[in-house]
């Protein structure tokens, strides 16, 4: 019986080539700087929750050739570009590396110590220099490390759902603003992308966990330096499958768990439990790698049938990387001298966190009237990885990802730095805390979705 041929597309072993994982404790030292919170009443943590970690994948041509780096570490955010280039820099010259074959990601936790050298002052300060010094130092062990074990394997890309992550953009009509909270009335993307890298052999040595949602469980109540809710998906996972987690933060920027802002550990752990079995439930349904459902042949029965059987697809072996720049206009912002100024007369803990925060950002823009801030893109396989330094809203994601259809694209957000927030243009005449922190001016989202998504097809061709 003649009938369409027809293939699955739900599955892509999308790379194939040397690949290495590996992973480092980096949790910090006790007493260092830890205040995240403007209305924290400590500077420095009790203890710790869970250990934080650095993991490394390297993925390298069969034949030789430069490796790629990704990196992923349980940490929050930087202040400034100047320490995040301390860091980052660092492991490209000692390593010899590319610029833009090292994508440094952080998991985005608020519970993690600062990374900025402009807190020496403060309680537990004095630790932080050294603390950046022993991240790089660690980086490029492990990087070595991790070339030295990689071995032939596959990553194997599937998109799941998880519903964790809600929008966090409260609107309250009595007030005219928006609060940073569970908002019951938006909806949110839920989607979630699994990256399985396995041996030749078939054992999975490590899973890629790409997921938008804000680890801000823990928050001003906490006393615990912790990864927040990806130390139990780390957990969870590894119990099941014996295989680490890397996880890498995606398009975020309106996207919570809807119970956050607690000092309860257990809370965190309950996400991260809720999220790692989403994750299983992915794993489970994928096929082997170099593997996909053809249709081969219709059957006719009580009903007409179509019978389904795996068949296989070869896995690519393409490894491409691309770094440009995207040029933004800032919006009318404050001089750093005067942000100084301001900061050199404020009492009030809040508006001080708030003030150190906006001078990070000047630091990291510079006096001017525009900004270039770069851009990553990756081909591995017939997959794509876009990864930028600020905190895109989740449309972002969601807009590049409708413009390749079932091709796994795993989108990072906070990698290789940190300015700011990237909200979408129709906000930006609203009372809401992501136009009010970011320096960009409205648009620079939309340019920003418009740049990957054509880098991306440029890759692909």
């Amino acid at each position: 019986m003649k009938y369409t041929e027809k293939t699955s597309n739900l599955d892509n072993s999308s790379f194939t080539g040397k690949i290495g994982v590996g992973k480092r404790d980096i949790s910090p030292p006790a007493g260092i700087y830890s205040r995240n919170w403007g209305a924290a009443k400590r500077n420095t943590a009790d203890g710790i929750h869970r250990a934080l970690y650095l993991h490394a994948v390297t993925f390298s041509p069969l034949s030789g050739g430069e490796p790629f780096v990704l990196l992923s570490a349980d940490l929050g955010w930087w202040k400034n570009m100047l320490d995040e280039n301390f860091v980052r820099h660092h492991i490209l010259e000692v390593l010899g590396l590319k610029i833009e074959n090292l994508i440094l990601s952080l998991t985005h936790t608020h519970s993690g110590p600062s990374l900025s050298r402009d807190d020496t002052d403060r309680e537990g300060g004095d630790l932080i220099k050294s603390y950046l010094e022993f991240l790089r130092d660690a980086a490029v062990d492990l990087i070595r490390k991790t070339l030295a074990i990689s071995e032939e394997g596959f990553l194997t890309w599937k998109y799941g759902k998880c519903d964790l992550a809600i929008n966090r953009d409260l609107y309250d009509s009595l007030k005219d603003m928006y609060f940073v909270g569970y908002n019951p009335d938006s909806s949110a993307d839920d989607t979630l992308l699994i990256g399985r890298i396995t041996n030749k052999s078939g054992k999975m040595l490590a899973v890629i966990v790409n997921y938008a949602c804000h680890p801000t469980t823990l928050a001003w109540e906490n006393s615990l330096i912790s990864p927040d809710f990806i130390g139990a998906l780390r957990e969870t996972i590894f119990s099941h499958t014996g295989a680490d987690c890397i996880f890498l933060q995606g398009a975020s920027g309106d996207l919570a768990p809807p119970e956050q802002y607690v000092g309860d550990a257990s809370v965190a752990d309950k996400h991260g439990r809720q999220l790692g079995y989403s994750c299983l439930s992915t794993l489970e349904s994928m096929l082997p790698d170099e593997r996909e459902l053809s249709l081969k042949k219709l059957v006719e029965s009580g009903a007409p049938l179509a019978l389904w059987s795996q068949t296989e697809k070869i896995a690519s072996p393409a490894l491409e990387a691309k770094k440009v720049n995207v040029n933004f206009n800032l919006k009318p912002l404050q001089k750093l001298a005067e942000i100084e100024e301001e900061l050199q007369a404020c009492t009030d803990p809040v508006q001080i966190e708030r003030l150190r925060r906006k001078r990070g950002v000047r630091l990291s823009v510079g006096d001017r009237d525009s900004v270039e801030v770069p851009l990553w893109v990756w081909k591995l396989g017939n997959s794509i990885i876009i990864a930028h330094p600020n905190e895109a809203y989740s449309i972002f994601q969601m807009e590049i990802r409708a413009n390749f259809d079932k091709r796994p694209v795993a989108v990072i957000n906070v990698a290789n730095g940190h300015i700011g927030y990237l909200p979408p243009k129709y906000l930006y005449d609203k009372n809401i805390y992501a136009v009010w922190q970011t320096p960009f001016a409205a648009g620079s989202l939309e340019i920003l979705i418009n740049i990957s998504i054509n880098e991306a097809i440029e890759l692909l061709r």
